[in-house]
């Protein structure tokens, strides 16, 4: 079975380069612009009570200099690590419905009829990465990763104007490092996780909806009795 995402570290967008290279500290890096970031980052996780957006996934192989894109939506109420709730519905390449909820996952694959449950904390929950990095805090944030590296302004398509930040995690981490753009709000609208063996994820928000009233009912899949159900 193709691995859709890590969606790793979700609870953790667009360019994938064919060669990647481990990020380097940047000389002269802007105490300004770093306290910056962390402080559009800290008010955005306190005043975010749930969010409505569209996502955008590039997947890269690095063995095969091959890409895989996939475009769907997101719902997204935080809450402390991974009791979050989180739906997120891909449209393409093929429809297929993760939901995390209340410590339990299910992801539903309508081709195959199928649908996998089991607890959030399972290696095949993976809604991650932006979503990861939206709602981790500071203190977090120094706890999980080295100081902040190659720290600069950079504009996205769309005239998006962010600040990006690299992120080399300590200890034995499962990826070698993350990227992350960060826009004027304080919302992580772009991230790329790159893997061990250089493969990388890109995910990317855009048509942000902000505090809408959501129903716990939307973190809810549906099933029909035919759907056979793999529990892992």
């Amino acid at each position: 079975m193709k691995r859709l995402v890590p969606l790793s570290l979700l609870l953790a967008v667009l360019a994938s380069a064919s060669i990647i290279s481990s990020p380097k500290a940047t000389n002269g890096q802007s105490a300004g612009l770093v306290s910056s970031v962390l402080s559009r980052m800290e008010r955005n996780r306190q005043s975010l009570k749930s969010l409505k957006a569209s996502l955008s996934m590039e997947k890269y192989n690095s063995q095969l200099r091959d890409k895989e894109n996939y475009s769907g939506w997101v719902l997204y109420l935080p809450a402390s690590g991974r009791d979050a709730s989180v739906r997120i519905e891909w449209q393409r390449p093929q429809h297929e419905i993760l939901a995390v909820s209340n410590g339990k996952y299910t992801l539903f694959r309508p081709r195959l009829n199928v649908a996998y449950v089991g607890s959030s904390k399972s290696s095949r929950n993976k809604a991650g990465g932006v979503l990861d990095m939206m709602y981790m805090s500071k203190q977090q944030l120094e706890a999980r990763f080295q100081p902040l590296q190659d720290v600069r302004e950079e504009t996205l398509s769309g005239g998006v104007s962010t600040i990006h930040v690299t992120l080399v995690p300590k200890g034995n981490a499962s990826f070698k490092y993350a990227e992350i753009w960060v826009d004027s709000s304080g919302m992580p609208v772009q991230t790329k996780i790159v893997e061990k063996n250089d493969d990388a994820t890109t995910m990317r928000l855009s048509g942000m909806e902000r505090n809408l009233k959501i129903s716990s009912d939307e973190f809810s899949v549906k099933l029909d009795s035919s759907v056979k159900i793999v529990k892992g």
